[in-house]
C-alpha cells in the first residue's frame, strides 16, 4: 500500500523557498506537445518530460544506459523470456505518494493501450507483473536481447493519481482531445512544474524531496523554459542575456554567438535523420493533379525525387556545412547502419528525369508538400529548397509549412502526401525504425508509417526481431529488411542532422546525441 507524506514534502519546500534558487532560462524552437507521457513520441515532449518523470533506465549525455527507477535488471535465471527489474526503493512522485511496482505494471499497460505513441516499443512483452513492491518482472514473447534499451524514454506513472483524475486513458492528440494528465503532472523527476502556459512559457521547480539528490549535479534549482520560434528573436535573447540556454542555434548564427564575450556554442552529431515521406499506398492522392492514379506508387518516380535532391547543395546552402547528406533513414549511431547504403543517394537530374519518362510523368505533375516550421534544424527552408530541386524534372510542388502541432496529426491522420519528418533512434537499434516507419500500420505497429506501404513478408522479419537471440542472425535479417526498403525508396533521406547547443559560459554541459538535455546533470558555474 501507498502512504502519503504530503505534510514531509511541504515541509522540505518550505525550507526550499528560503534558499538560494540557480535558474536557468531555456529556450528552443518549439514546445512539448502535451505533458501525458505516453501520448507523443517526439524529442521535445520527451525532453520536458524527463525533467518531470523518470523511466526505468536513462541514457546519460553520453548515451550510456544509467539506472534510474531500476537499479538494475538481467534475464531470468533459468527462463529467458522474462526480463526482472530490481526497483529503486524510497522514491517518492510529488504529491509524496510512494513509487512501486505496481506504478510500473500499470504504467507499461498504458503504454500498450491504443492512444499510446509509444506501444511498438513494447510489442514483445506479453505480461507485467510485480513480485513484490520493488521487483518487477517483464514476460516477453520469446527472449529479447534489447528489451532495457526499449525502455529510456517510457515514464512511469503513479497509479493511484492517475486513477483518481479519471486520466488512465492515454490522450488521443491526433484527434484533438484534452486530458488531465496533458495539463497535470506528478512524476519522481528532478523538477515539478509551477506552472505552464503551452507554447509561451513553463516553469519548473527543483522537486526537495527528489531520490537522486546524492547521484546528480542537480545545480539548478529552477527552469524557466520559453519555445521561442524565430531563428533571429531566439538568438537575440541569448545574445541579450535574456535566456541562459537554447538547443537549437540557427546554422546562420554560430559564428556570431560562438564569437560573442560570455557565450559558448557546442557541437555534435544527432541520432536523428531528416527525410521526405510519401504516399505510395492509395490508388489516388488528394493533393496532386493526376487524376485517377498515384504517382507516388511508382518506385520509379519515387526514385527519381530522390534524384532529383541535391544533398550537398542543401549542405553548404541551408545547412552552413551543419549536417551529413544520407542515403538511408538510419544514423550512423545505429546498429544496421551501413556506410554503402548511406553514401547511395546522388544527385542525377537527367536520369531522373529520364526515370519519370520511363514512369509516364514525362511531363510531371503537381502535389503538396506538408512541412513543420519549428521542430528541426531549418526545416522550412529545406523544404522550400526541394520544391527548386524537384520543380528541374517537373514535380511542380506547393509548399504548406506550419507548426509541428499542425504538421503531426498530418502524418499520423493519413492526412498527406508528401511530407517531412525527422526520426531519432533511443533505441540504437534498427528495430526501433522498422517498428514505427517500415511496417504496416496497425494497432501494435506502424504509427508514424505515413506511406501506406505494407509488405507482410517484410512485417513478419520485423516482428521476429524482437525475440531473435543469435545476434548474427538476428542483424542479417535487419540487413535483409534495410535492402527492401531502400530498393523500395521507401523514404527519401535528406541528411543527419548536428546539433548546435548556445549558451552562456556558466552553463556546464555536454551536448546529448539525443538532444534531450537533462538539466540534473548539468553545472552551474
Amino acid at each position: 500500500m501507498k502512504k502519503k507524506t504530503i505534510l514531509a514534502a511541504l515541509l522540505l519546500s518550505t525550507v526550499a523557498a528560503g534558499a538560494s534558487a540557480e535558474t536557468l532560462r531555456w529556450a528552443r524552437a518549439g514546445d512539448s506537445l502535451t505533458l501525458d507521457p505516453h501520448a507523443q513520441n517526439e524529442g521535445p515532449t520527451h525532453t520536458l518530460a524527463h525533467q518531470i518523470y523518470e523511466p526505468l533506465i536513462i541514457r546519460d549525455h553520453s548515451g550510456a544506459f544509467q539506472a534510474a527507477l531500476a537499479t538494475d535488471w538481467a534475464p531470468k535465471e533459468g527462463d529467458p523470456n522474462v526480463w526482472v527489474f530490481n526497483l529503486r526503493q524510497g522514491v517518492t512522485y510529488h504529491d509524496g505518494s510512494d513509487f512501486t511496482a505496481e506504478d510500473v505494471v500499470f504504467s507499461i499497460n498504458r503504454a500498450q493501450s491504443e492512444n499510446s505513441a509509444m506501444k511498438e516499443l513494447l510489442t514483445s512483452i506479453t505480461e507485467v507483473r510485480a513480485v513484490d513492491d520493488h521487483t518487477v518482472e517483464f514476460v516477453t514473447n520469446g527472449p529479447n536481447p534489447i528489451l532495457p534499451a526499449n525502455l529510456t524514454n517510457l515514464f512511469m506513472m503513479d497509479k493511484t493519481w492517475t486513477e483518481a483524475n479519471n486520466a488512465t486513458a492515454v490522450q488521443d492528440i491526433a484527434g484533438g482531445e484534452t486530458t488531465f494528465a496533458s495539463t497535470n503532472t506528478n512524476g519522481t523527476g528532478p523538477f515539478q512544474v509551477v506552472s505552464r502556459e503551452p507554447d509561451v512559457k513553463t516553469v519548473l521547480s527543483a522537486n526537495e524531496s527528489y531520490w537522486g539528490k546524492d547521484e546528480f549535479q542537480l545545480d539548478v534549482t529552477e527552469i524557466v523554459y520559453t519555445p521561442i520560434q524565430n531563428a533571429a528573436t531566439r538568438v537575440a535573447a541569448l545574445l541579450s542575456g535574456e535566456v541562459d540556454f537554447i538547443q537549437d542555434v540557427p546554422v546562420q548564427d554560430l559564428d556570431r554567438v560562438a564569437d560573442t564575450a560570455g557565450l559558448v556554442v557546442k557541437t555534435a552529431p544527432q541520432n536523428r535523420v531528416i527525410f521526405f515521406g510519401m504516399n505510395m499506398g492509395d490508388e489516388d492522392i488528394r493533393n496532386d493533379n493526376v487524376e485517377g492514379k498515384n504517382p507516388l506508387a511508382d518506385a520509379r518516380v519515387r526514385k527519381a525525387m530522390s534524384m532529383a535532391i541535391n544533398r550537398d547543395a542543401i549542405k553548404k546552402v541551408v545547412m552552413r556545412e551543419q549536417s551529413q547528406p544520407a542515403g538511408m533513414i538510419a544514423p550512423p549511431f545505429v546498429n544496421g547502419w551501413d556506410a554503402d547504403m548511406d553514401a547511395s543517394s546522388t544527385t542525377d537530374v537527367e536520369g531522373a528525369k529520364a526515370l519519370m519518362a520511363d514512369a509516364g510523368y514525362g511531363d510531371g505533375f503537381s502535389i503538396q508538400l506538408d512541412c513543420p516550421n519549428d521542430r528541426y534544424v531549418n526545416d522550412e527552408g529545406i523544404c522550400q529548397a526541394a520544391v527548386g530541386m524537384l520543380a528541374q524534372i517537373g514535380v511542380t510542388v506547393n509548399l504548406n509549412a506550419q507548426p509541428k502541432a499542425q504538421h503531426f496529426p498530418l502524418i499520423q491522420n493519413d492526412e498527406t502526401d508528401f511530407y517531412m519528418l525527422g526520426w531519432g533512434v533511443p533505441t540504437y537499434d534498427s528495430e526501433y525504425i522498422f517498428n514505427f516507419l517500415v511496417h504496416t500500420r496497425g494497432e501494435e505497429r506502424g504509427s508514424w508509417n505515413g506511406t501506406g506501404y505494407s509488405n507482410p513478408d517484410l512485417d513478419a522479419k520485423i516482428v521476429s526481431l524482437a525475440s531473435e537471440t543469435d545476434l548474427e542472425a538476428r542483424n542479417a535479417t535487419i540487413n535483409d529488411i534495410w535492402t527492401v526498403v531502400q530498393e523500395e525508396a521507401l523514404y527519401v533521406p535528406i541528411h543527419h542532422q548536428v546539433l548546435n547547443w548556445g549558451m552562456t559560459d556558466k552553463v556546464g554541459t555536454e551536448v546529448s546525441p539525443e538532444d534531450d538535455p537533462k538539466f540534473k546533470f548539468f553545472k552551474m558555474n
